[in-house]
């Protein structure tokens, strides 16, 4: 199992911070994430449990493709996704902190394919490297967009 997880405080109360990610997830999911190429809706309607997505990605020069749905949505406080077929959990949290927001992402792939166990260490720190790439985006896009 391969784990990563990075938090950064952003500037922008919880609420807004929120529905940067959530409520505008379609929009703003590849502005963060550079690698997602395309991103298309399965399911109809804003994220709710069961919301599902297909998405192309190219990291490190590796083009994925993948089906992700919601597994769990707690309003204001959490969104979870994970892979329908691919085994990964995707995981955002937010926390208030005064008139600011603490955003955790965590990011885990439940195991490793056979051919890929030699090189569990290199994807160990390219997994730790992209979460702290996504919360440095987010942090940034929504400071820059939506902050005091």
């Amino acid at each position: 199992m391969v784990k990563a997880q990075s938090r950064t405080l952003i500037r922008c109360p919880l609420p807004d911070v929120y529905g940067f990610v959530v409520d505008d997830f379609v929009r703003n999911y590849p502005r963060w994430s550079p690698e997602v190429q395309q991103l298309r809706p399965l399911t109809d309607g804003p994220l709710d449990l069961g919301w599902a997505a297909f998405q192309v990605r190219i990291d490190q020069g590796r083009r994925t493709e993948t089906d992700f749905r919601v597994v769990a949505l707690d309003p204001q406080r959490r969104v979870s996704f994970k892979g329908i077929r691919d085994p990964f959990v995707i995981d955002y949290r937010f926390d208030p902190l005064g008139q600011d927001t603490q955003l955790t992402f965590s990011f885990e792939l439940a195991k490793l394919g056979f051919a890929l166990r030699p090189f569990e260490k290199l994807i160990r720190f390219a997994v730790q490297d992209g979460t702290e790439r996504v919360v440095r985006n987010l942090k940034a896009l929504v400071e820059r967009e939506l902050g005091r």
